[in-house]
């Protein structure tokens, strides 16, 4: 994944979100899916159980770095979340950290959010008006404080949480702890992944007789399926665009939360920033992104001696190319295991510092040869130039990039770091003035066609206004892609 720069004062959240509700060890739980989605943020963590009142835990940092055992120790209950964070509203520093907690007149509430909201400013702005008072910087506050006004007024949490949605406009994966209640909310476009599990017997080991299946241990939600597995849980579904689901250690019961619209799924996800493991709305990630490389190599097949992914974010797209294309696949660039996703951390200075300590090549493998660079995406350039440079000091007779992902030609304002075009390589750039700055022999992306197909969706169910700059919501300035042009 090629880096961008980082953005001062105006930022939006990709993150990782968990829930689980269990008679047993939902602390412990919580540290491990949060270890599990860590790549989806590394900037901040946090844990937040209710037993007779809200505990929290939450730092600056790795997960393994916020928690130790012994302060684990003291976050009992039997439900709680748990969250990740890669700053995108609110900058990267402790008190943007999630959960968001409040007070409110129905008792302590605790938010985990994966999203943006686009409308959150206005509101913001509005509630400042009305004497409304604000301690963080992220649009995840807008959401927890609207809720708690609401919640004076519903007759249930459920109830306060569909006029929320009725307010806010924009991407949002929700777990939300309201007294000894867990909530899990899908935005109704689904933009965001979250999906519903169920934990083993051995989280109730008092229960009995043991469940039929082996899984009476309690539910979990979390951002990916991969985080439900890291308990040895099973997997249920996803949580359903538009739904509001209340979990407790025995059941889960779905509420309508506000109507489904049109459904707009993050091509992103499937494209780079989730686990290939991972299963999202019935789509295996890795099984896309090989499906991406095969449709790549038919796309834009090249005379090459070797196909070399840029690791590890590459590696499935490199696969499907190197089948594709009847071409053998090497690792001619080794990765520092203790390296983290440079696209998360905050400032492109980081960023670009991290590219030689993150990769090296491997000489023996790209030297003479006519090297294929397979990467899931370029966004800025940067690091793909300094990845072409290094084959070539390697060795590298010719070094042709290929990209797993169709140009990114506009902002994200949906939660991905990527909010102006001045900062996106291919907004301005032909496609060889795009080669000639990463300094390639040959470069092609895979066509926004080859992304329908290989994702394999029903309709025009995803989300992709950063690759046409037509949005699934309203954005100020920018084209709902229901419209035919801007004015």
């Amino acid at each position: 994944m090629d880096g961008l720069p980082g953005r001062s004062g105006f930022a939006r959240d990709k993150c990782g979100v968990a829930g689980i509700a269990a008679p047993e060890g939902i602390a412990p739980a919580l540290y491990q899916m949060l270890r599990a989605v860590q790549h989806r943020g590394q900037e901040s963590a946090g844990i937040a159980t209710y037993d007779d009142g809200l505990q929290t835990i939450k730092g600056m940092g790795l997960v393994e770095n916020v928690f130790q055992a012994k302060e684990l120790e003291r976050l009992t209950g039997k439900v709680g979340l748990g969250h990740t964070r890669y700053s995108t509203t609110g900058s990267s520093r402790l008190e943007n950290a999630h959960p968001v907690c409040v007070s409110s007149a129905e008792g302590s509430i605790a938010l985990g959010h994966n999203g943006d909201i686009v409308n959150s400013d206005q509101i913001r702005a509005s509630l400042q008006e009305s004497g409304w008072a604000f301690i963080t910087e992220n649009d995840s506050e807008v959401i927890v404080r609207l809720f708690a006004n609401q919640l004076s007024k519903a007759d249930s949490p459920v109830a306060a949480m569909r006029s929320v949605m009725g307010e806010i406009v924009g991407a949002y994966s929700l777990v939300l702890l309201v007294g000894d209640k867990l909530l899990a909310v899908r935005d109704p476009r689904g933009i965001k992944p979250l999906a519903l599990g169920k934990l083993p017997d051995t989280y109730n080991p008092a229960g009995t007789p043991a469940s039929e299946d082996g899984y009476g241990g309690g539910y979990v939600v979390a951002s990916e399926t991969v985080a439900i597995e890291a308990l040895g849980g099973k997997v249920v579904r996803d949580v359903e665009p538009g739904e509001i689901v209340e979990i407790t250690p025995t059941m889960i019961a779905s509420h309508r939360g506000r109507p489904s619209e049109e459904l707009a799924h993050c091509m992103f996800e499937y494209v780079y920033f989730s686990r290939a493991d991972s299963v999202i709305d019935g789509r295996e990630v890795y099984d896309v992104r090989v499906r991406l490389g095969e449709q790549l190599a038919k796309e834009a097949p090249v005379e090459a001696d070797v196909v070399v992914p840029v690791p590890d974010s590459g590696r499935s797209h490199a696969l499907g190319f190197a089948r594709g294309g009847g071409l053998p696949m090497a690792e001619g660039l080794m990765k520092n295991r203790y390296v983290h996703r440079t696209f998360i951390m905050p400032d492109q200075e980081d960023r670009a510092s991290g590219v030689r300590i993150k990769l090296n090549p491997v000489k023996s493998i790209v030297e003479g040869k006519r090297v294929v660079l397979v990467d899931d995406s370029i966004v800025r350039g940067t690091t793909m130039n300094r990845l072409v440079e290094m084959l070539r000091e390697a060795g590298a007779q010719e070094v042709h990039v290929r990209i797993g992902c169709p140009p990114i030609k506009a902002p994200c304002y949906l939660g991905i770091d990527m909010n102006t075009r001045e900062e996106l390589i291919a907004a301005d750039k032909s496609m060889d003035e795009i080669r000639d700055v990463v300094g390639a022999d040959s470069l092609a992306y895979v066509s926004i066609d080859g992304l329908d197909i290989a994702i394999d969706k029903e309709g025009d169910s995803l989300c992709k206004g950063c690759l046409t700059g037509r949005y699934p919501v309203p954005v100020p300035g920018e084209v709902h892609r229901k419209q035919q042009t801007l004015f």
